[in-house]
């Protein structure tokens, strides 16, 4: 059997860390799966979905490192005008960011419950905002 719900939102800030465990359980508990495995996929290129800890400390952390990695001022061939979008791509960093996070994660499902570590969070990153945004998720099992 499989389940496909999604969820949306609107985002704040060009750079944000959203908690969405909760929405993931929750649609993990509506498709009536006991045993199986969920899926949660960002449908957007400059967004990414992961799992750590839920620190203050260590999000601003993850921010910090990401701008290090990916500053915004470096001369990027992606800003650039883009002849098939008719405009300049302004959001090279949010593509290289979002490269880097990911676009989903996995995990069991076990007697209908997600099956994830004490610490385990799951994040929906936004690296082009603020936009509306949709994250799938799907849920396989029996």
């Amino acid at each position: 059997m499989m389940y496909v719900d999604s969820i949306s939102m609107r985002t704040k800030t060009y750079n944000q860390f959203i908690l969405i465990t909760e929405d993931v359980r929750r649609i993990a508990a509506e498709s009536g799966i006991k045993n199986g495995m969920i899926t949660v996929i960002t449908k957007h290129t400059t967004t990414g979905v992961t799992v750590n800890e839920a620190l203050e400390c260590l999000e601003s952390d993850i921010a910090e490192f990401l701008e290090r990695l990916v500053p915004e001022d470096h001369p990027y061939a992606h800003a650039r005008m883009l002849r098939d979008y008719g405009s300049t791509a302004g959001n090279p960093t949010g593509h290289l960011k979002a490269h880097l996070t990911g676009n989903h994660c996995h995990f069991p499902i076990v007697d209908g419950k997600i099956l994830c570590g004490g610490a385990q969070e799951i994040y929906f990153c936004e690296f082009d905002g603020p936009a509306h945004r949709t994250i799938n998720v799907i849920v396989q099992g029996e």
